[in-house]
């Protein structure tokens, strides 16, 4: 694949404003290990090399374990992740696949038996967030270092 616009120089104005929503995110009630899991799901479902090489080594970092790291794309076929963990991954697939969907009353539910009100709305902004970042770098060809 070739790379695209470089999306950092063609518009710093929106860049400014898509690193301080990230910056926010960062801060929300959402635990960083948590975030990096939904963050590394979402760019899996998006086929987004740059945000899955980023978040990979974030996630290890952060002390992320390889045998979850690997398992993550099946997680709901091992024991592996916690009930919050999953219900925040079930709502993270639910949202990125809006589409196919409408986040259904299952995933919700098993959302507000984990998250307070609050946390809902951080997680659904993170998820958010990790979905535009996936577009800008998959539609302008971002290519990992």
């Amino acid at each position: 694949m070739q790379a695209r616009t470089d999306f950092y120089t063609a518009s710093p104005d929106a860049m400014k404003a898509m690193r301080a929503l990230e910056a926010a995110v960062g801060k929300l009630s959402i635990e960083l290990a948590l975030l990096e899991l939904v963050r590394l799901r979402v760019s899996q479902i998006n086929g987004c090399a740059f945000c899955l090489d980023m978040h990979t080594a974030d996630a290890r970092k952060g002390g992320e374990t390889e045998r979850r790291l690997y398992t993550l794309s099946a997680w709901r076929e091992t024991p592996f992740f916690t009930p919050r963990e999953r219900a925040a991954l079930a709502w993270a697939e639910s949202l990125t696949l809006l589409s196919q969907t409408h986040a259904p009353d299952a995933d919700f539910n098993a959302l507000a038996a984990e998250f307070s009100a609050q946390e809902q709305v951080d997680l659904s902004v993170a998820i958010a967030t990790i979905n535009s970042w996936n577009r800008l770098a998959v539609g302008f060809r971002k290519m990992p270092q």
